[in-house]
Formats: structure tokens, sequence, C-alpha cells
């Protein structure tokens, strides 16, 4: 009786002509959608859509076609899916080893490597192409760099020396460039520089922050991390504040040319503030001020960029 109250209820849940596996498939496809998009790192895409989207506006200015926006944003997120799910190709025996990164995709067994080659080298392939047909070579050539960068010299590079992290804020700064080159192509190249060493010096703060956090879990994994080598924190911090103080004069002074004294007056506040967290770190040198580090970099960024755009494209 109970078999066949729960076989009449099950019949009732089945919407006219959908079966019982075709509802059993949706979950797996679903499933299978969302370790696809894990793999793209869809957070730090985001992050670093936010910069092209703001390169390519400062550097088109009133002359910004939406079109061409649209179609750096397309070219240049793909290109980023595809660099981190390669990254996360090569990386994932270390992954396996981290708590934090155990469950990924690849580590736990859910994609195969070879699917995950495919769709890193597709997604990769296809944004260049797209850029390609889309906007100046220019913009092509940064996010190439972008890439490749990125997979091939500081992945591998991250259990071999601590100036990974260095290398690796290259190619995270190079985002705006290519925003700047869709809209000037080679020109104004000087001021794309600019917002290039904002980013690149932005970064070095930010990672140093989270490589303490998670240093147990890098120094398990192998990875070279400064936090993992020195234990007492004294280089970390000290490379921390000398970094966030350069980004201070270095961020003001970018803002001022790009935008306009109102983001320099911005960027001189948040930068300020930066540094001051950066200052926290160096003296206690714990999780907790770590964090406080961390999250002075996620308000500092926004901030200048927002600032920029307002006093590039609307006080101007």
């Amino acid at each position: 009786m109970m078999k066949a109250t729960l076989t009449a209820e099950a019949e009732m849940l089945h919407a006219p002509g959908q079966s019982a596996s075709g509802l059993a498939a949706a979950p797996v496809v679903r499933g299978r959608l969302a370790d696809y998009l894990e793999l793209t790192k869809p957070r730090i895409a985001v992050m670093a859509l936010f910069t092209v989207g703001a390169g390519y506006l400062l550097g088109a200015g009133a002359s910004a076609d939406m079109r061409v926006l649209v179609h750096a944003l397309v070219g240049a997120g793909l290109v980023a899916a595809g660099g981190s799910a390669l990254n996360q190709l090569l990386e994932r025996r270390l992954d396996a080893r981290m708590r934090r990164t155990a469950d990924r995709p690849l580590p736990s067994g859910r994609i195969t490597p070879e699917e995950a080659a495919s769709f890193g080298a597709g997604l990769s392939g296809a944004g260049l192409a797209y850029l390609l047909a889309t906007v100046p070579a220019a913009a092509v050539l940064a996010a190439a760099a972008t890439v490749i960068i990125y997979v091939l010299v500081y992945t591998p590079l991250k259990r071999v020396t601590v100036w990974n992290t260095v290398v690796g804020a290259v190619p995270g700064a190079l985002p705006p460039v290519i925003g700047w080159c869709a809209a000037e192509g080679w020109g104004g190249m000087g001021t794309a520089a600019l917002l290039f060493a904002v980013l690149f010096l932005w970064q070095l703060p930010h990672f140093m922050a989270i490589a303490w956090m998670y240093r147990d879990d890098y120094s398990a994994a192998g990875l070279r991390m400064l936090p993992g080598i020195e234990p007492t924190g004294r280089r970390t911090a000290m490379a921390m504040v000398l970094t966030a103080a350069a980004l201070l004069p270095v961020g003001a002074l970018a803002s001022f040319i790009v935008g306009g004294s109102l983001a320099c007056a911005g960027a001189m506040v948040v930068g300020a503030y930066f540094l001051w967290r950066s200052f926290g770190f160096a003296q206690a040198r714990t999780d907790r001020e770590a964090r406080r580090v961390l999250r002075a970099s996620i308000v500092y960024l926004p901030c200048v960029f927002a600032l920029l755009l307002i006093d590039a494209l609307v006080v101007k």
C-alpha cells in the first residue's frame, strides 16, 4: 500500500510527458554547468572585466561606442575564463592538497583533465579570435600577453620562487590596458601605463594578505609564498607596507592625470586607508589584521576606478 501511494505521488510530481529519468538528469546537467562555471573563477573574472570596461571608457571618453565596449568585454571575458580553467588544470594536483581547493572540479574528479584542457583552450582561443575580429590589434596582443604570462609563466613559478606574486601581478594589471587599447589602439599608452601601475601595485598587498591567511594550505601544497617561508611575517608586512605606500602617490598621480582633482582626492583618501591597514598588519601580523588589509584592498580598487570614471566622463 505504501509503495503504491509513493508511486502515485511520484507520478503526480512529473509534468506530462516528462520521465523520471529526465527529472534525475536535470540536477546532473546543472551540476556539470556549475562545475564548468567554477573553472572560470567567475568572481575574479567580474573584477577583471570591471577594469576592462573602465579602461575602455577612460580611453574612449565622449566617443565611447557601446558596441565596441561589449566586444571588448565579451572577448576579454572569454580569454579570462579560459586562462582560469587552464590555470586550474596545471594546478589540479596542488589544489588536491589544500582544504580550500580540494573540492574544485578537477581535484575532486568531477571534470577530467582532458575536458578542462579542451574547455580552457577553446575559450581562450575563441576570445582572442573574437577580439581580433572586433577591436584593434593592440587589445588582442594585450589579451594574449595576459593569458600567456598567467598560464605559462606565473602558474609554474608558484612552485619555484616567492617572486611569483610580482610576476603574477603583471597579467593581473593588464585588463584595463586591454580596454584602453580597444578604444585607442596604440595611442595614449603612457596613460594606459598609469592604469597598469595602479593595478600592479594594488595586487601585491592584496595577495600578500591572502597568502598570509592561507599560508598553511599553500605550504602543504608546495607553493612558494613569502608567508610560508618566513613564518614571523616581518618580510610579508614589509612588502605590504612598501607597496601600499608606493600605491598612495602612484594612485593619486594616475587619478589626477586620467581623471582630475576629485579622483585624485578620493585616491589619496582610500590609499591612506589601505596603507593604514597595512601598518596594522605590520604591528600585529595576525589573520585578523590580514583580513582587514584584504577588505581595504577590496574597497580601494572599485572606489578609485569609479571616481576616475565620474571625474573623467561626468565632471569634465
